[in-house]
Parts: structure tokens; C-alpha cells; sequence
């Protein structure tokens, strides 16, 4: 039962720092992607990871698999090292936080989004 317990923790985490639903990460993967010449197909576009989370959101807590847990964990672990959570959001002021900004929603999650 630790099992599920465990992947029940994961999941709402998961959920709290990924605060982007699917159509919302989808539309960001595309527009990562684009370039002035080309679109990647849509099933194609932004990262591996980011790809993988969405989707994790596309699918219900039974039909993860081990590689989905793994990314999640990597997902929590990462966002959590990059933001104060009780924090966001808090305004861009240089590049390097565009740049941070475009990392996070590449996972799924958006630092301005309330």
C-alpha cells in the first residue's frame, strides 16, 4: 500500500507545480518549437520532458508507468528548486528570468499563472 500512497503524493504534487493544463503546455510546446520558416507537427514539438509531461496530464493516476512516475519526480524536484512556490508569481525583470520562465513552462509550469 506504501506503493500507492507514494504515488498518490507524487501525483498531487505533480499537479501543484505543474499549473498548466494540456491544451496550455501544448500551445507553448508549439510555439517553442516554431521558427520563421517551419512548425514542428504538433504531436512533435518542445522537449522530451516536456512532451512526457504532457502526456502525464493527459492520462488518469492508474495508467502511469514507471518512466511516468521517474519524470514526474524530476518534474516536482526541478520546479521546486527553481521557485519559491509560496512566492509566485512575481514580475519578469531581466532576460534571465524570461529565460527561467520559458524553462518552467517547458514543464509545465508558469510562474505568472495565479
Amino acid at each position: 500500500m506504501a506503493d500507492a500512497l507514494e504515488t498518490e503524493a507524487l501525483w498531487e504534487d505533480f499537479h501543484r507545480v505543474v499549473n498548466m493544463t494540456s491544451a496550455e503546455l501544448a500551445a507553448w510546446l508549439r510555439v517553442r518549437d516554431a521558427d520563421e520558416e517551419t512548425e514542428p507537427l504538433r504531436e512533435e514539438a518542445g522537449t522530451e520532458t516536456g512532451q512526457h509531461v504532457l502526456a502525464i496530464l493527459q492520462k488518469r493516476r492508474m495508467d502511469l508507468t514507471d518512466d511516468d512516475i521517474r519524470v514526474m519526480h524530476e518534474v516536482v524536484d526541478t520546479v521546486e528548486d527553481l521557485v519559491d512556490m509560496a512566492d509566485e508569481p512575481e514580475p519578469e525583470t531581466a532576460p534571465e528570468d524570461t529565460r527561467r520562465r520559458h524553462r518552467l513552462m517547458t514543464l509545465g509550469h508558469d510562474p505568472l499563472k495565479p
